[in-house]
């Protein structure tokens, strides 16, 4: 995970988001609290 992914994530968490648009297939594997991923929207 870079830095630009990190924050991003980190972003998302803080304000409860699960959607992102994102053409990174990285977000496929990243997870949220409690084991959520992220719906990429492409």
């Amino acid at each position: 995970m870079d830095l630009a992914d990190a924050a991003l994530v980190a972003l998302a968490e803080e304000r409860g988001l699960s959607r992102i648009f994102s053409l990174d297939r990285d977000f496929r594997v990243y997870r949220l609290p409690r084991g959520r991923s992220f719906a990429v929207i492409p």
